[in-house]
């Protein structure tokens, strides 16, 4: 299992959105050459994101992207979700009913056990605990962020 460039890309900007916001709008272009991300695909990691609550974004010449609720509120599991859609590593761990053998196959108890595993994982974590993370790790000279 892997996660997608969407779901890398779209922690990163988040995380940066957090170091560099002080609270007001930060500019996707400056994202995107912080995070070494073309601001093109930024904007297509950022728009689910925005639909879901998690991002705003605000036109105009002070405008750019900012945190709609505080970084403390933004679990990665539900940034993940939106982004990536369910960490199962095989449909049926999601929907038993796609294989007439779920019932009873062991197997997919071993892929529930995991889902259930990296979801506790993802569940724990906060954006605000990557800000305090990433403020205990020097930031190299480009301030990018190893996501």
């Amino acid at each position: 299992m892997r996660l997608s460039t969407k779901g890398r890309y779209g922690v990163r900007a988040l995380l940066d959105i957090a170091v560099h916001g002080d609270g007001g709008p930060v500019l996707l272009k400056d994202i995107a050459e912080r995070q070494q991300v073309s601001a093109l695909y930024l904007e297509h990691v950022m728009a689910p994101l925005i639909r879901a609550g998690i991002l705003r974004s605000i036109r105009g010449a002070k405008g750019g992207m900012v945190l709609a609720k505080p970084p403390a509120e933004v679990r990665l599991s539900h940034v993940l979700e939106v982004l990536e859609g369910s960490m199962a590593l095989v449909e049926c761990v999601d929907n038993a009913g796609l294989c007439p053998r779920a019932e009873d196959c062991v197997a997919r108890e071993v892929w529930m056990e995991l889902k259930a595993a990296i979801d506790g994982v993802l569940e724990s974590w906060t954006l605000q605990d990557l800000v305090e993370r990433q403020k205990q790790k020097a930031v190299g000279k480009s301030g990018t962020y190893a996501i």
